[in-house]
């Protein structure tokens, strides 16, 4: 079977690299190369800056009001919504993600760009209450300039539209950098942005490796601000480039979230929310509750139950709907994950369930794995995997897991089951995660804010406070005196 062709976006146009370099795109749930993809070059991620900065400061897109911009915000999403079945198709043959899961996130995400559309023109200024007599000064919030948004190839629709529509509805242009493991979803999108009339520039998408592209992209001088879903290495790399353009930066960069039970916890509930927390996506997902911590007095009684449920799941071709889990996308990903279970046990950690490839040598399938580790030392606890391995940690009083939960260099989220209010009130302000999920898990919203801390990275995507991190404000003073004004080398 022949490979497909992909093409870049770039002012309005479909391109290839400006060297004709290609890299290629194999399903991970077959090994067969499927797509062929632009190797972007240093020349055309400059080309594709160009025009994001000539669409934002001299096209239609810079002349147009706040309400203007949301409504085009507001058709991508609609026409998004319309392609979910196709684009989830391209994402799950592309990345190897369940094909339920990608039609579904095609859907829903459509509420973001419906979300900021209407947000376009709910940011103002405000009027100074100044100190000084005869003075008015007041604010306004601008687009902060062309905005580079850099994704991983996982939850890669949720995560460009946490960038593209805030971004887009505050007036800015994007180039959009899409992973070099999957690219094809983000090309897809593309062909929505001209169907929705956005101007030619506005949105531009290139792919290719961190060298040259994402340096490239990262350390433009007329990149304004770079806002990047990644790794910490590569995110390393992004705040050394970002010293060249002294572009702002936000970086969202993944975790080893706890999940927390304690002895009151409705288990069923409990067991459900940790299945879907490291399982969905398998494991492939940077709020995966990957650390699980069980009260003692219910520890036993739930692994058991957890075990059942594992020995249940489906592990299969990710196109089909009965399917509930897939493929792993990358060999690199198998590669670590094995190691460090091997690791694991050699540490001391008991295997529970699973600990193996699915298939033969060359699989990507992982089956999902469950080690019950004893000490919080093993490297496993605080190694984020990117795959379906969880560890398993018992405690006895809430102090104690706190100080297990907090004992890590992540930061990005956290779920409590427990069906005391004031213990779930305490436990949200006392563990340090961007996000806590109170007896439910993995559930986001366009209005609720997204992002970490410490190693999990800083500034926060989605809700109105998006708005405000895509747009600067400008202090304007006015002088509301006839009189003029007074020299000042003339002594009063």
């Amino acid at each position: 079977m022949q490979a497909t062709h992909l093409q870049m976006l770039i002012a309005g146009e479909w391109v290839d690299a400006a060297d004709g370099e290609t890299f290629v795109s194999a399903d991970p749930s077959t090994g067969e190369v499927w797509a062929t993809v632009p190797e972007a070059t240093a020349e055309d991620v400059d080309r594709a800056v160009r025009a994001a900065h000539h669409a934002m400061t001299h096209g239609p897109w810079a002349s147009m009001t706040p309400t203007e911009r949301g409504r085009y915000v507001s058709l991508l999403g609609d026409l998004l919504a319309a392609a979910s079945e196709s684009l989830g198709r391209v994402e799950t043959r592309d990345t190897g993600k369940l094909f339920k899961e990608t039609r579904w996130q095609a859907q829903y995400i459509a509420e973001y760009f419906r979300f900021f559309g209407g947000a376009a023109d709910k940011v103002s200024g405000e009027t100074l209450p100044i100190d000084k007599p005869d003075l008015f000064a007041f604010t306004s919030r601008e687009p902060v300039g062309v905005v580079a948004a850099v994704v991983p190839w996982n939850s890669q629709m949720f995560l460009s539209a946490t960038k593209i529509a805030p971004a887009l509805a505050a007036g800015n242009a994007i180039v959009l950098k899409a992973s070099e493991h999957a690219s094809a979803p983000l090309l897809e999108f593309g062909k929505l942005v001209a169907q929705a009339g956005i101007p030619a520039g506005v949105v531009n998408i290139v792919t290719g490796h961190g060298e040259p592209c994402g340096r490239a992209l990262t350390s433009h001088p007329l990149v304004a601000k770079v806002a990047f879903t990644g790794g910490p290495e590569s995110a390393r790399h992004v705040i050394r480039n970002s010293a060249e353009n002294f572009a702002q930066v936000s970086l969202e960069l993944g975790g080893k979230s706890p999940f927390i039970v304690f002895d009151d916890a409705d288990l069923d509930s409990a067991v459900n929310g940790s299945v879907a927390g490291i399982f969905a996506a398998s494991g492939q997902s940077c709020v995966a509750g990957s650390r699980l911590y069980l009260h003692d007095a219910i520890a036993d009684d739930f692994l058991a139950r957890m075990t059942d449920a594992v020995a249940a799941i489906k592990v299969g071709d990710p196109q089909d709907d009965d399917t509930d889990m897939g493929p792993l996308c990358t060999a690199g990903q198998m590669e670590h994950i094995e190691a460090q279970v091997a690791l694991a046990l050699e540490q001391g950690a008991t295997l529970v369930a699973g600990g193996h490839r699915v298939g033969d040598d060359a699989s990507l399938f992982y089956a999902p794995t469950i080690l019950d580790c004893p000490r919080q030392d093993l490297t496993i606890v605080d190694t984020e995997l990117f795959g379906p391995v969880l560890s398993v940690q018992r405690f006895a009083t809430e102090d104690e897991v706190v100080a297990l939960a907090n004992d890590t260099r992540h930061g990005l989220a956290a779920g409590i089951f427990t069906r005391d209010s004031a213990r779930s009130l305490r436990m949200s302000r006392a563990v340090r995660a961007g996000i806590v999920w109170v007896n439910t898990y993995r559930v986001i919203s366009p209005i609720a804010a997204f992002g970490g801390m410490q190693m999990s990275g800083y500034g926060r995507e989605a809700g109105m406070q998006a708005m405000h991190d895509y747009t600067r404000p400008k202090t304007v003073w006015m002088n509301l005196s006839d009189e003029p004004l007074a020299s000042p080398f003339v002594p009063r």
